[in-house]
């Protein structure tokens, strides 16, 4: 491993002056997937930055506008078990109780599930080619083994997938992710903060030099899903394996009617994948699988399969029509194995 500096942030200015500091640091809480990066050899920054004393970035608060704000060093598992979001947004719990361990959720955070990066297999290896680590080395996924990548938003630089449940259920949900950074706070709509590899797939995301999440913010608006959702995650083994495709279907029905609807899919794309426009087909619709079906086709409109994970694009059809159908029957699926740490 690469050596390193190390610094403790006592507040977020701090953390991103440090950051602005040292170009390559990297932010360190949870450090569920920077140790591993770093042991691996794929990451090799010249800093660390510790931020896991600084107060402000803890707690799940009530915000002015009504939802919620979670600060970013919230752990999964206090996410997952909170009262506020298992009774007003229970998708993001179900999401988060279907990702890897106890033992993990215990340690990720809210920010470093954010930021967590690909599983791809060439990316993890540093003897192979990889555009995301290595700009223009090339992409051996195409054309290699990819039963685990992308079908949506690919690119001919980069087909690999990103690995979050959580963050599924928050592109669905509609949250916000508050930055702060040396040229002020913003707010970023989730949909804008993850990257399409394009011809950068070295950058996932939206954040700046210097830039660090404070907190994810839950808009008032999604717990008109409450009662109807689901979070259908299909992968090859129950526990500590990713999607091969996820579903975060939620639905507002009244009167036998959608008046509403979220959906997005995990496993599929560089980025949580989600289209309003298939949304917006299933508003006005009776719930019944006619409109889940035409909703389905809409979201998976351009998909294209990669020798080995062609299947992937029946199997989320199918994965949105069963998600779609439990959302409406209001009988999510469970993830109460989950629970047990």
């Amino acid at each position: 491993m690469k050596r390193f500096s190390y610094h403790r942030a006592d507040s977020v200015a701090d953390a991103v002056q440090a950051l602005c500091a040292t170009p390559d640091a990297r932010i360190v809480a949870g450090g569920t997937n920077l140790v591993d990066l770093m042991k691996y050899g794929v990451e090799t920054p010249s800093a660390l930055v510790d931020v896991t004393r600084i107060a402000s970035l803890n707690g799940i608060d009530d915000t002015d506008e009504g939802g919620l704000r979670i600060g970013a060093l919230v752990p999964n598992r206090t996410v997952a078990e909170d009262e506020r979001v298992a009774a007003r947004f229970p998708l993001l719990a179900s999401a988060i109780l279907a990702g890897a361990t106890p033992q993990l959720r215990n340690a990720a955070t809210t920010g470093g599930n954010l930021n967590q990066r690909t599983r791809c297999y060439y990316f993890y290896d540093t003897k192979t080619p990889c555009n995301k680590r290595e700009p223009g080395s090339g992409c051996p996924a195409i054309g290699g083994v990819n039963r685990l990548h992308a079908i949506l938003g690919a690119s001919e630089h980069c087909i690999a997938t990103h690995p979050s449940d959580m963050c599924v259920a928050l592109a669905a949900l509609g949250a916000e992710i508050r930055v702060e950074g040396p040229n002020g706070p913003r707010r970023i709509r989730f949909a804008d903060y993850h990257r399409l590899p394009g011809d950068a797939p070295e950058r996932d995301n939206t954040l700046q030099p210097g830039e660090i999440i404070e907190a994810v913010l839950l808009p008032p608006e999604a717990e008109a899903f409450a009662g109807h959702h689901s979070y259908l995650k299909l992968r090859d083994r129950l526990s500590y394996a990713f999607a091969l495709v996820s579903v975060a279907a939620a639905l507002d029905i009244r009167e036998g009617r959608i008046v509403a609807a979220r959906l997005a899919l995990g496993g599929v794309a560089h980025k949580p994948w989600r289209r309003e426009e298939a949304e917006a087909a299933l508003v006005g619709s009776p719930a019944d699988e006619a409109a889940f079906a035409a909703a389905a086709t809409q979201l998976l409109e351009g998909a294209q399969g990669h020798e080995h994970n062609t299947f992937k694009i029946e199997l989320a059809r199918r994965a949105i029509l069963r998600a779609l159908g439990q959302a409406a029957a209001g009988t999510p699926q469970s993830q109460t194995d989950k629970r047990i740490a």
